[in-house]
């Protein structure tokens, strides 16, 4: 007992010396891994739920608030003076009003993440719409024409970074086929007292700024015990020589970011209750602006049973990774008289947020220990595995053995364009059998890599999730475990198929689609009531959750019958995926990285005609 009490007094130390975030030493942290949460701290979250507002009339307004996350005050972008902005509810079939008022010094937007709705709805300056002007209110009007778990957010400048985002639940016109007895929105976001507009600027001048992981003497020493001399020295020539790190997972880490779990910091802790023999929904939303996050609940089964506003066969499972801007609907069936960790993880471990699902305030559950941080390897280069000495590493680790290093050269590539018209290769819901092809304009020093031997990201979890069920037991969610609930809205089979590789340059802090950036891009044209297959490849070592607005991207699982319908689709690195679209929305509409501090380059404009 006494130590629980030292424990809970450190941490309120930490919480007094106004720390700048939750994130610490790799002993610190594994020191700090098996405390409980303050008790203070989840009897002032209880009161503190989300704000809601219901109806078909919705008044909002953005403004500026001060904030303090870290200890130290920093000015938000804020929705009703709230952070994360109100959840708004509303109902399928009925016609929603949102009148937005801007009283910032500076032009702003709201758009209505994976709403099916009118282009000049769809709050996206520059495309749909002029913006909404310091002091001036537009007003939002259109039919819900779906049910599910969405979220809103701005989409000028990079205000999303500062706070402008928020809960949409749509409650369905028929009875919902999933049963639970309570729910509870969880969004997940990440905070910085840093301006984003200087944290933009650093990644400009150095794209490394935020990264702390980078290889030591030790590890070199590690290496060399582990694989040997020459394996070693393979590797690490092979990444010194491309200017490229293993340990380049996320741009902006722990170092600069706070990770919030329904705007609570981990220090404070979110909590919810349920009841003896309750099923209870979560809804889970990454709004976060960069941070991709690897959720869990240790000791309880999760049943995943919606993505992205979008109904599925219940999947089981343990832990799944969430894109910048997917959703994911879980059913949990905790049990009375214990306490549940609701860990969500960043990509890089750098860092982490938590809740706490517990049946009594005074039952408080352990955090437990972040993963080990991954590296990437060959595999997610996009490189051919043959005669590589694979050893006991797994398809993410592969950066140890022997490697031709004259395929970076593409030597052998056809460099020709890629034909954006031909007929489409491959059954609808099976994928691409076209030949990876590389543009003109994907060679230069704007692009330092391109995938010759990508793999197909459909089974693969991600990068430091692939060994989970043999390491762990804990079964890991992949896009090919997705089988829509209801059959597939659309069985045509593409009459063409658009190939689109995400570029960039690492080193330099470019990114691009095709090798163009978003201001010297043509806009990609659709034929109305055509249905195209898109077919993405991952020409970086980053992981890029892509979206398009207006339209479904249906994730071709090897199911035709069941396709599920996502509205983000996270593409992992050195891989391709692909899905299909049916052109049902005439407009000009926005495709791009959800990453914010990328979406500047890779974007594209989409107009249906």
């Amino acid at each position: 007992m006494s130590n629980t009490k030292n424990n809970l007094e450190s941490i309120s130390g930490l919480q007094d010396k106004g720390r700048r975030r939750f994130v610490l030493g790799a002993s610190a942290m594994l020191a700090l891994a098996a405390l409980p949460f303050p008790k203070n701290a989840f009897a002032k979250a209880i009161s503190e739920s989300l704000t809601q507002l219901s109806g078909k009339v919705f008044d909002l307004s953005i403004d500026y608030k001060t904030v303090n996350f870290t200890g130290k005050s920093a000015r938000a972008t804020v929705v009703n003076q709230v952070l994360p902005a109100p959840i708004l509810r509303w109902k399928e079939g009925e016609t929603v009003t949102l009148r937005v008022k801007n009283n910032l010094d500076q032009d702003s937007s709201i758009h209505w993440h994976g709403i099916i709705l009118p282009t000049e709805m769809d709050g996206v300056p520059g495309l749909s719409f002029d913006g909404i002007k310091p002091g001036e209110t537009f007003e939002y009007q259109f039919k819900v024409q779906q049910n599910g778990t969405y979220w809103y957010h701005s989409h000028s400048g990079f205000q999303e970074q500062t706070g402008v985002y928020g809960p949409i639940i749509i409650d369905p016109a028929e009875p919902d086929p999933v049963v639970y007895d309570r729910e509870y929105v969880v969004m997940l976001s990440d905070w910085s007292d840093t301006p984003p507009e200087k944290i933009y600027a650093n990644l400009k001048k150095q794209s490394t700024y935020y990264n702390y992981s980078e290889r030591t003497v030790s590890d070199l020493f590690t290496d060399i015990r582990k694989h040997g001399l020459i394996n070693t020295w393979k590797a690490r020539g092979m990444w010194n020589d491309m200017r490229m790190s293993d340990r380049d997972i996320s741009d902006v880490t722990g170092a600069a970011y706070t990770f919030l779990m329904n705007g609570k910091t981990p220090e404070q802790g979110w909590n919810a209750l349920f009841k003896q023999g309750e099923k209870v929904r979560l809804r889970f939303i990454n709004a976060a602006a960069m941070t991709i996050f690897d959720v869990r609940i240790p000791g309880l089964k999760m049943s995943v049973v919606a993505t992205d506003g979008q109904n599925i066969q219940p999947v089981e499972v343990d832990e799944f990774r969430m894109g910048v801007a997917e959703t994911y609907d879980v059913i949990v069936e905790p049990e009375e008289g214990n306490a549940y960790c609701i860990f969500a993880q960043n990509i890089d471990r750098t860092g982490f947020t938590v809740g706490n699902l517990t049946s009594a305030a005074h039952l408080v559950a352990a955090v437990p220990s972040m993963d080990p941080a991954p590296i990437l390897g060959h595999g997610d280069m996009g490189m051919s595995m043959e005669g590589m000495d694979h050893g006991d590493m797994d398809h993410g680790n592969m950066a140890h053995g022997a490697m031709d290093h004259g395929a970076v050269a593409h030597a052998e590539m056809d460099h020709g364009s890629m034909a954006m018209g031909t007929p489409a290769l491959g059954l609808a819901g099976f994928g691409s059998t076209a030949e990876i092809k590389h543009a003109d304009a994907e060679y230069g020093p704007h692009i330092d890599m391109r995938a010759d031997a990508p793999q197909n990201g459909l089974h693969d979890p991600g990068i430091g999730l692939r060994n989970h069920q043999a390491e762990y037991n804990r079964k890991v969610l992949t896009y090919a475990d997705l089988k829509g609930l209801h059959p597939t809205y659309d069985k045509r089979q593409p009459s063409r198929e658009i190939q689109l590789h995400l570029t960039g340059n690492m080193h330099r802090y470019m990114w691009s689609i095709n090798g163009v950036r978003f201001s010297d891009a043509e806009p990609l044209v659709l034929e109305y009531g055509e249905r195209v297959r898109f077919t993405l490849v991952n020409d970086t070592m980053m992981t890029h959750p892509m979206h398009l607005h207006g339209m479904w991207s249906d994730l071709e699982t090897g199911d035709p019958d069941f396709i599920p319908r996502k509205h983000t689709v996270i593409v992992q690195p050195g891989s391709t995926i692909s899905y299909l679209v049916t052109a049902d929305a005439i407009g000009k509409w926005a495709y791009h990285c959800h990453l914010l501090y990328h979406m500047p380059g890779m974007f594209l404009k989409v107009v249906v005609r």
